[in-house]
């Protein structure tokens, strides 16, 4: 198995083009070219991490957090960060980072913890804007299937749970080609006035090199003529944390407790208690403090995320029960969503959920 072909998987699933500007997701270490006999796949790649991956003879690392996080500007081993880069370079591991682009993502982290829960009818909390474009072009009649056909094909006209959506409309386009001109229609030097259908189509921004170059490849004019708007609609696939409902509402303290058993907890930091149902949970895994009015305005009886400061627990106003369940158990599930795209794509791969326990948080 080569590198690479492991990593296109991965970001077909969490694009890379949709990790926060801070982040710095992608590969770390190692070559995509190279070949790889087993992957490791953790919350954290830590020093204990990387002996795992050589005593089970895994020369890949796939890892939710980046252990590169801001610039080295030394390697030296006088951090756990330098320290682990190292050992994973003499023993030629390479790590993969796959961070807030599978936050992002509408089947990733967010996902995974709702599905724990056994949420129905989820999406996204806080779904994020200008991630969309529409293109409109003009083509004659006799080539709209194949023009229209191409464009789906490449990725546009996806909307929420519906594919292949467009727009036509007819009218009549006029040109006149120079000298130097091959017309599909018409004659070079004489003005056209010509039938055509006006195509319109949305399509995310990652995907427009490939769209122009389908429409360029499948359209008969010589000159293709065509319009690219940037849209301020908040796209529903892409955003911070998620929303979804309990089948039953059921009372706080059997939720609470719900909540402490699927995720092995300890303890459960909350704020006072509103003494009501619930029914609409809203959650982020992660640090997720920063979504707590979209979570109340939301109209969720519950926030879950974790990484709460002291004063942010009275930023709920009794409007809304939160729910710090700590950073690494919120997250814990997410090595499972890596499993799961290697494991589909390819069976036969040796791929690894890790043993070892990289919370940094103990409790006493």
């Amino acid at each position: 198995m080569i590198l690479k072909t492991i990593i296109t998987e991965i970001e077909k699933f969490a694009p890379l083009a949709y990790q926060e500007s801070y982040d710095n997701c992608g590969l770390l270490t190692g070559n995509k070219e190279q070949e790889v006999t087993g992957a490791i796949l953790c919350l954290d790649c830590t020093e204990a991490v990387v002996e795992e991956a050589i005593q089970k003879k895994c020369n890949l690392i796939i890892a939710h957090h980046p252990i590169i996080f801001s610039g080295l500007k030394k390697i030296n081993g006088n951090n756990y960060v330098e320290r682990t880069i190292i050992k994973a370079i003499q023993n030629n591991i390479a790590i993969y980072a796959c961070h807030t682009n599978l936050d992002n993502v509408k089947l990733g982290v967010n996902k995974k913890i709702a599905n724990k829960l056994g949420l129905i009818n989820t999406h996204i909390l806080a779904p994020k804007k200008s991630l969309l474009k529409k293109l409109v072009t003009f083509v004659p009649a006799t080539h709209l299937g194949q023009v229209q056909n191409s464009l789906f094909n490449a990725g546009a006209g996806n909307i929420g749970n519906y594919d292949s959506c467009s727009f036509v409309l007819e009218g009549t386009g006029s040109f006149r080609g120079n000298e130097n001109s091959k017309p599909f229609i018409g004659e070079k030097g004489k003005l056209s006035l010509e039938k055509e259908t006006r195509l319109e189509l949305i399509f995310e921004t990652i995907n427009e090199s490939q769209i122009i170059s389908a429409l360029k490849q499948n359209h008969p004019y010589e000159e293709v003529a065509y319009d690219i708007y940037q849209l301020e609609n908040t796209y529903q696939n892409i955003g911070s944390g998620m929303i979804g409902e309990l089948e039953k509402p059921v009372s706080e303290i059997e939720f609470l407790e719900c909540l402490k058993s699927v995720f092995m907890l300890k303890l459960i930091k909350h704020t006072p208690l509103l003494n009501k149902s619930i029914k609409k949970v809203a959650l982020c895994g992660g640090s997720g403090s920063f979504l707590l009015k979209n979570a109340i305005n939301s109209k969720s009886d519950i926030y879950i995320s974790s990484d709460f400061k002291y004063h942010e627990f009275f930023d709920a106003e009794n409007q809304i029960l939160i729910a710090d369940i700590g950073h690494y158990e919120s997250e814990q599930f997410t090595p499972e969503i890596f499993y799961e795209i290697i494991s589909n794509k390819f069976p036969t791969f040796a791929s690894y959920l890790t043993e070892t326990n990289t919370n940094p948080v103990n409790y006493f």
